[in-house]
């Protein structure tokens, strides 16, 4: 029996960029495949030509043995690929039906939309697939779990057969990630086959049966999770031995610089985000906010870095009520911000990477010499940056926006960490990044709590918050419902808690 998918040959050349090259893949019925590669490497490229976002300069895709045209994204749901996109892509006001059926409606007399015989198709996917899906409930009652069904029942009602599934558990608590293996594994059982991108390594050797690696555009390898264990994964992706442990030195606590006393904010819609929080930062720790993305941490960081006021409580800076400074205020307090947008808060994309260096000190000396900028200085300081901090560029002159993610966090970091800082607010600092990124952003976030410095840990990645934190906050529907010792914490408790089940909440349920 012919593969269900294969890929031969794939090729796709942007300018000065080699996307993928010859790539071949191979998918088998009722098979998870991962794919896993840095950033850059070219999964996404890859999967976009599958799904018929790009198309390939060379090579050639075959399903079930038959050479595939895939030229568009409706070729590739004829075809039988579908694709369970990172960021949901899903109407709020409408019902689960309604969501489902767009651009697949089904009607009766007069073209009316046959909103019950959608509803029908929904319940029956939900049930054989053991979904949980009521298909009158509208996706802004529910949590971020359930509309990741939806998501899946969109495909499947569409009589998808091979599934893509870009980084499904991003957004999820690890008991909803539990439940998405147990679905994925329904899948399969059932005959459909899932392609399952991630940079979690610990989540591909559970779920998946085969791994194929890319680097640099290249397939590396392909292996058996059986055999297969993180560090030889990770080696692949990177090209060289990674440390996946942090090594984290014993606490040393100082005094409190960061005091966030019943701190009230408000959403862009005017809702609270944040409801009334307390908590303080000292000199020396790492103190986690964990939570699912949605729950106020925008809020709270743009809050405490003066990007938005408050309406209620106070923020003190090592004794400098800063509720209502602006954000050069805050900085040339000591306070340092990595955000959790790199691109959109982080830097200046157009600009070269030794402007972006000096963004918040571009006006102080040496680099300002009162009506101009001293380019000589700021372009030096750049090149020691670059080094220091192993910016890959061909120099400091390229902008920012030609850098991969990893190279531009580090733009940043490099910025942040460049001056004396007392508090430092990092903000999905690894979002996005690559293994070998991550170790290197990690290293760094300790080194300056072990400095002395304070450290806001917002972060939806729960390892890492586990590995890093010396305390962890958890943020429920903008409430701190608990406050646990990072080292005595389980991913079992921390998950519960941020599904907003804590031991009063289940002394209340009893």
């Amino acid at each position: 029996m012919a593969p269900v998918l294969e890929l031969r040959g794939i090729t796709k050349r942007f300018p000065g960029v080699l996307a993928n090259d010859h790539i071949n893949l191979t998918v088998e019925k009722g098979e998870i495949h991962a794919l896993l590669g840095e950033n850059g490497a070219g999964k996404t490229t890859l999967m976009n030509i599958l799904y018929g976002l790009y198309h390939p300069d060379e090579g050639e895709i075959l399903v079930n043995g038959n050479k595939a045209a895939i030229k568009s994204p409706i070729d590739a749901i004829k075809a039988g690929v579908g694709m369970v996109h990172q960021h949901f892509m899903l109407v709020p006001v409408f019902t689960v039906t309604e969501n489902v059926m767009l651009g697949e409606e089904f009607t009766k007399y007069g073209g009316v939309l046959d909103r019950n015989k959608a509803a029908q198709k929904v319940q029956e996917i939900s049930d054989k697939y053991n979904l949980n899906i009521d298909p009158n409930a509208f996706i802004k009652d529910m949590p971020v779990g359930l509309q990741q069904r939806v998501e899946i029942i969109k495909l499947l009602f569409r009589e998808a057969n091979i599934l893509i599934m870009d980084e499904p558990t991003a957004v999820l608590t690890p008991q909803e990630v539990t439940e998405l293996f147990k679905i994925m594994q329904t899948l399969i059982d059932q005959g459909k086959s899932i392609i399952f991108i991630t940079h979690k390594l610990g989540e591909v050797l559970e779920c998946a049966n085969k791994i194929t690696v890319i680097r640099s555009g290249k397939v590396v390898g392909t292996t058996d999770p059986k055999t297969a264990s993180m560090n030889e994964l990770a080696t692949m992706m990177v090209g060289r031995e990674v440390k996946l442990e942090v090594d984290k030195a014993d606490q040393k606590v100082g005094d409190i610089v960061l005091d966030v006393h019943d701190l009230k904010v408000l959403d862009p819609r005017g809702s609270i985000a944040i409801d009334g929080i307390n908590f303080e930062v000292r000199a020396g720790e790492v103190l986690g906010i964990a939570g699912v993305q949605g729950n106020g941490q925008t809020e709270l960081v743009r809050s405490l870095t003066g990007l938005l006021t408050p309406i209620d409580g106070s923020v003190t800076l090592s004794g400098h009520n800063i509720t209502h400074s602006n954000p050069r205020q805050i900085t040339e307090l000591g306070s340092a911000h990595i955000p959790e947008d790199r691109q959109k808060d982080g830097l200046v994309l157009s600009l070269p990477i030794s402007d972006n260096l000096v963004l918040n000190t571009y006006y102080l000396k040496p680099y300002s010499k009162g009506i101009w900028l001293d380019q000589k200085v700021i372009i030096e300081s750049g090149e020691k940056l670059v080094k220091s901090f192993d910016i890959r560029t061909p120099s400091v002159f390229t902008p920012a926006s030609s850098l991969s993610g990893g190279n531009q966090q580090k733009i940043i970091v490099a910025r942040e960490f460049s001056r004396p800082i007392k508090l430092l607010i990092a903000s999905q600092p690894t979002r996005g990044l690559d293994v070998g990124s991550i170790e290197y952003i990690h290293k760094r976030l300790l080194a300056k709590r072990d400095e002395g410095c304070a450290v806001l840990l917002v972060s939806t990645e729960l390892d890492e918050v586990m590995q890093l934190s010396d305390r962890i906050a958890v943020l429920y529907r903008g409430k701190i419902i608990a406050i646990v010792d990072g080292k005595s914490a389980s991913k079992e408790q921390l998950g519960l808690l941020m599904a907003g089940i804590s031991h009063e909440t289940e002394k209340l349920s009893n």
